[in-house]
């Protein structure tokens, strides 16, 4: 390898070890479908055994945003993995989709392929959990962009589904029951706020004050990923709408599902909240405002069906609750 190259800071020899680290991982995630092996110039996949009549290909990338910082505090790097497929995974499902590929992209100031492994891992495990092969990605050390002993994550999905059957919420109509989803916490939008909040109260991560474990595995625990259940949804009845609720909470996420005039009303008495959202509320003083526009308050998926299949959607999926419904106006409204 080149000298030069390694002094300036780029080790090539650490990238190698951390690519044979991670290809057990990356080989669990295998379909059919997948051809080549990891380390070609692209990932190759099959698709010509898919029998859709009008194939649609949906996709879908997103980050893992300053949850990454806890990571880097905690030392725990084996869950933000399954943070960035969910948030991918979890998009295209609300539009109806099955996820099929996934590929990564960690950008690092050096390469620990310890570390690396870590994040693959977790990586791996959220597309066993999605259904989807991760066949391909990149690391990229890169020092002078980021310190030493941090990086940053980015993540890319394709899924398949018939076009008769793209959610784009034109189906939706007042009346229409909305069913929510539970969420695993906090997930991973948010975190500025959350970090905020722990700094200006010098809250320590290793403790656990009123919350059931340690602040840092209440807030490190894993996205939700919801494509299994809602799989199960689009096979007991017939779905209208889905709002992902990531960045933005509640207000803004819940009318990218509506179509032009109709909005919502939520009961807040019908779900549950995670301890953590009332510990945050308190110690960072928010309003119900402020915690229904930047969290997903124990709802990590809203769904829009006919109020004679609400029963059916609530029994095919274990946590699945009636949390509201379609309303005229183009208002979110809580109570």
């Amino acid at each position: 390898m080149s000298e030069a190259y390694k002094k300036s800071g780029v080790d090539v020899e650490a990238g190698y070890e951390a690519v044979a680290r991670m290809k057990k991982h990356v080989s669990s995630t295998s379909r059919p479908e997948v051809m080549g092996e990891l380390g070609s110039f692209g990932g190759l996949f099959d698709i010509s055994g898919h029998r859709y009549e009008e194939p649609v290909l949906v996709t879908g990338t997103d980050g893992v945003g300053t949850k990454l910082k806890l990571a880097f505090e905690t030392g725990k790097h084996d869950t933000v993995g399954v943070d960035l497929v969910a948030m991918c995974v979890n998009d295209i499902a609300a539009q109806g989709a099955d996820p099929l590929l996934f590929l990564d992209y960690i950008g690092c100031g050096k390469n620990d392929p310890e570390v690396i492994e870590a994040i693959v891992q977790g990586i791996a495990a959220g597309c066993r959990e999605a259904g989807c092969a991760l066949i391909g990605g990149e690391t990229a050390e890169m020092p002078g962009m980021y310190r030493q002993s941090e990086y940053d994550l980015a993540g890319f999905t394709v899924g398949m589904t018939e076009k008769r059957d793209v959610l784009t919420g034109d189906k939706v109509k007042e009346g229409d029951v909305l069913i929510g989803l539970p969420s695993s916490g906090v997930h991973s939008n948010g975190f500025s706020l959350v970090r905020s909040i722990l700094d200006e109260n010098n809250l320590s991560l290793e403790e656990s004050y009123t919350l059931p474990a340690p602040l840092k595995e209440v807030l490190l625990t894993p996205t939700s990923i919801y494509v299994k259940d809602i799989q199960k949804l689009r096979g007991a009845v017939e779905l209208h709408g889905i709002a992902h609720i990531t960045g933005g909470g509640f207000y803004e996420n819940i009318p990218r599902m509506l179509p032009h005039g109709l909005g919502a009303k939520i009961n807040a008495s019908l779900f549950s909240v995670p301890e953590i959202f009332s510990f945050l509320k308190e110690y960072g003083e928010l309003s119900d405002q402020d915690m229904y526009s930047t969290f997903n308050m124990g709802i990590g998926m809203v769904i829009a069906l006919s109020e004679e299949e609400a029963g059916a959607a609530c029994d095919a999926v274990d946590g699945a609750v009636i949390i509201g419904e379609v309303t005229d106006g183009e208002d979110v409204n809580i109570v």
